[in-house]
């Protein structure tokens, strides 16, 4: 969409779920598609239960909604770590967002131009590379759907007029004027300065990103290349080490950012690259491991691991916990010291220690290996198969 008049082609025959707020932003996007799409849109609020008017916040969502005869979902987020705030609800939120999603549904958010020069500066400021100063896309997939910024284009100035023009009503965050927040001290402090000498901003700013996007797609392509021609993954999203370092750094540490963003992990700084880079060389003995945040990058038998701490872990994706846990006296154990235990097939016991190594099991996984008993007896261990039992 380049302005508020006409449709986004976009978003023909899609179904249209907004993000709403109750800000001005989010308001104008409902009123937009609401008129140009009737019939086709739902709408969440996100509570986060931050601010002490996030109830009355909510009850004028919903009122919104019913005026309009649009669908409404409310959703209550509770942020237990309140250090980086700004990132961590937004994290929550759209992993809610996402959770609420159906399959063919668009999630539409009212992020504009000015927001998106915000976000480049606030990148910058960071010292962000191509990825983090690409900013925000226009649309992007999410769990099922898709996330997608129809106002990505559209000038603060004119969200406001389409709001005085249509007579329309919204909430203020009080939030807004704390210069606390990083953003908001961009905007309320830098930013109207750099406009007295930079006419156009926010466009300039706009631009500059879109570039950076198109540089960003160039770097993922070469690194698919390289991934593919060398053949330097396997099923499990693992990577092979000697083949990996048959490319010079640069492309290393190309390939190793495209894949961390794909498996959803927040880009390491410069120290933690320079660790993974060392990682590749590490002796096997030597309990190589690199860690930032809730991740870890390991190395085992010649291939990289890339490991969620924090990831969802599902026992029904394991077919033997599927079928023993309907039977009675059913329990879940972990591996004991020294224990041996007596393979399908096999007349002797052999040692648990030794089967999980010859079965490639890596060190940091035997531990949290589940073992399915019924009463004292042994079923099956997670990974492994079926057993019979032993001591």
């Amino acid at each position: 969409m380049e302005n508020l008049k006409n449709k986004d082609h976009f978003l023909k025959d899609k179904n249209i779920v907004v993000a709403l707020s109750g800000g001005i932003d989010s308001v104008v996007l409902l009123h937009y598609l609401h008129t140009h799409y009737p019939n086709n849109c739902r709408a969440i609020h996100c509570n986060h239960h931050l601010s002490k008017h996030c109830i009355e916040w909510g009850e004028f969502c919903k009122d919104l909604c019913k005026k309009l005869n649009i669908p409404y979902t409310n959703i209550d987020i509770f942020i237990e770590n309140k250090s980086n705030l700004e990132e961590n609800a937004r994290k929550k939120r759209y992993n809610s967002l996402s959770s609420d999603l159906k399959e063919n549904e668009v999630l539409c958010t009212a992020h504009h131009q000015n927001d998106q020069a915000e976000t480049l500066l606030l990148q910058l400021f960071r010292g962000a590379g191509v990825a983090g100063l690409a900013s925000m896309p226009k649309s992007k997939p999410l769990g099922k759907a898709i996330h997608y910024r129809p106002m990505l284009n559209i000038e603060k100035s004119e969200i406001i007029q389409y709001a005085e023009d249509n007579h329309l009503s919204w909430v203020e965050d009080d939030s807004n004027a704390n210069t606390n927040f990083r953003r908001n001290f961009l905007r309320l402090e830098i930013i109207p300065k750099l406009e007295m000498v930079y006419k156009n901003l926010a466009k300039i700013l706009t631009r500059s990103a879109k570039h950076q996007s198109e540089a960003l797609q160039l770097t993922q392509t070469l690194a698919k290349i390289d991934i593919q021609a060398h053949q330097l993954m396997n099923f499990n999203h693992q990577i092979n080490i000697q083949k990996l370092t048959q490319l010079d750094n640069l492309r290393i540490k190309n390939v190793i950012r495209y894949h961390l963003l794909n498996l959803g992990f927040l880009a390491p700084a410069d120290k933690v690259m320079k660790q993974i880079l060392d990682l590749l060389s590490a002796k096997e003995d030597a309990n190589p491991l690199v860690s930032w945040d809730q991740f870890e990058i390991r190395r085992f038998q010649g291939q990289l691991y890339f490991i969620d701490n924090q990831a969802d872990q599902n026992e029904d994706f394991c077919p033997y916990h599927a079928e023993l846990k309907k039977l009675p006296n059913f329990s879940i154990r972990y591996r004991t010291e020294g224990q041996r235990i007596k393979l399908p097939g096999k007349k002797h016991s052999q040692s648990l220690k030794k089967i999980l190594q010859e079965a490639n099991i890596p060190p940091w996984e035997r531990s949290s290996l589940k073992m399915y008993y019924i009463k004292d007896e042994l079923r099956a261990i997670e990974r492994l198969g079926r057993m019979e039992h032993a001591d």
